[in-house]
């Protein structure tokens, strides 16, 4: 359930880091003939050291996989608006497993939570969210998935360092070229681990001598903690909560590029719906995912992290809010939100926003964060309350 890759230490070993720097691989980043570029990338994992039979194992039989790029071309699931998409993913079902696997891996939770300090549910949510606990994990082959996004030239800077890092997994025995399936993006297992991260935050958690991320539910759940670890996260922190602001509230100051300590949100009205706020002094953002009349969550610097996992924003609030979920927390308070855009009239409004002058990325109709930091201007400009959540009227005024 991936946007795309972010690149979570895209270049994660220093042998790879040597090889990428070198001038002939500058020759064949990617494009032209996918065979010449199969033979590039095989010319230069020999030139780093692998050995002629590893590298023609690995590449025996690769071929360019056009599912692949239908399916990195198709993502409108994240185009959908938070209560939307949320209602969509979290199922009564899904909650009562995530109970049940926590308390089957508890052992297992028990030492993420003493080694790493990261919650279970946020694990959980993960784990629910990349593959339904395990049972769904993807079938496209990873080898022609990672090759096919390399020779792609959308995002090759992504995907190239991650064949070479399956080929290191492949050189040690825990990476079959032939059987090796997982998403279309080259994601692993039960938390949809890329080759690399699994080379750097892999852990042998089971005890059995591999890393292995596709059967073992121990491996899989430890290396994701490793990995969020590694990426920042706070231990022992808490990473979102939903609140309740007061009517009328100024909301200019709300969403993910604004911080305040909780103590002044407290003191501008703001409360918190389940449990109380545990750490007044540390700075959190206002979450207003559908405007200041839909749900609202402070989140905490954890949240942040979550970006490295997954770019999407509706992806990313939707898992954090299930790990709330899953730790106890009550069904958001959905409110009355304003009615949003249509795929059309997103798109419509990205490039009216373009033409002001406001970077929005690509037009797609996906309401990112710069998308909502632009709308965000524009309301204040136009005195409308400023809550980054874009509506007809706006649309109008602009």
């Amino acid at each position: 359930m991936r946007v795309l890759p972010s690149p979570k230490a895209v270049l994660h070993r220093t042998a790879l880091i040597a090889l990428l720097a070198t001038p002939t691989l500058a020759s064949a980043q990617c494009g032209g003939g996918f065979q010449n570029f199969v033979r590039g990338l095989k010319d230069e994992a020999v030139s780093a050291g692998y050995s002629i039979k590893t590298v023609n194992g690995f590449f025996s039989g690769v071929a360019k996989d056009s599912k692949v790029l239908r399916a990195d071309r198709s993502q409108g699931v994240f185009q959908k608006p938070f209560i939307e998409f949320s209602r969509r993913l979290i199922s009564q079902s899904r909650l009562d497993r995530g109970s049940r696997k926590g308390e089957e891996f508890d052992k297992i939770f028990e030492r993420i939570e003493t080694t790493y300090g990261i919650n279970r549910g946020v694990l959980l949510a993960f784990w629910a969210f990349e593959t339904d606990y395990g049972a769904v994990q993807g079938d496209f082959n990873t080898r022609n998935a990672l090759v096919t996004l390399a020779h792609d030239c959308r995002r090759p800077e992504l995907f190239r360092p991650q064949i070479f890092s399956a080929l290191e997994l492949y050189r040690k025995g825990d990476f079959d070229p032939a059987r090796t399936t997982g998403a279309w993006a080259g994601e692993i297992g039960m938390v949809q681990m890329l080759p690399g991260d699994i080379l750097e935050h892999g852990v042998d958690a089971d005890g059995d001598g591999h890393v292995t991320l596709k059967t073992s539910a121990a491996d899989a759940l430890m290396s994701a903690a490793r990995m969020l670890s590694h990426l920042g996260w706070r231990a022992n922190e808490p990473w979102l909560q939903e609140v309740t602001i007061p009517a009328g509230m100024d909301v200019s100051a709300s969403g993910p590029a604004y911080k305040k300590s909780v103590a002044e949100w407290e003191a501008m009205g703001v409360t918190p719906r389940t449990f109380d706020f545990a750490m007044k002094d540390v700075e959190a953002s206002l979450i207003l995912p559908q405007g200041h009349k839909g749900p609202a969550f402070l989140a905490y610097p954890n949240f942040d992290i979550y970006f490295e996992w997954n770019q999407s924003f509706t992806y990313v609030l939707t898992a954090a809010y299930f790990a709330t979920r899953l730790q106890g927390a009550e069904v958001y308070n959905a409110g009355n939100p304003d009615t949003g855009l249509s795929d059309g009239q997103m798109k419509e409004l990205q490039r009216r926003l373009q033409d002001r002058g406001h970077d929005v990325g690509s037009v797609d109709g996906i309401l990112g964060a710069n998308t909502r930091l632009a709308v965000q201007q524009e309301q204040m400009r136009l005195g409308l309350p400023a809550d980054a959540w874009p509506t007809p009227d706006l649309l109008n005024e602009l």
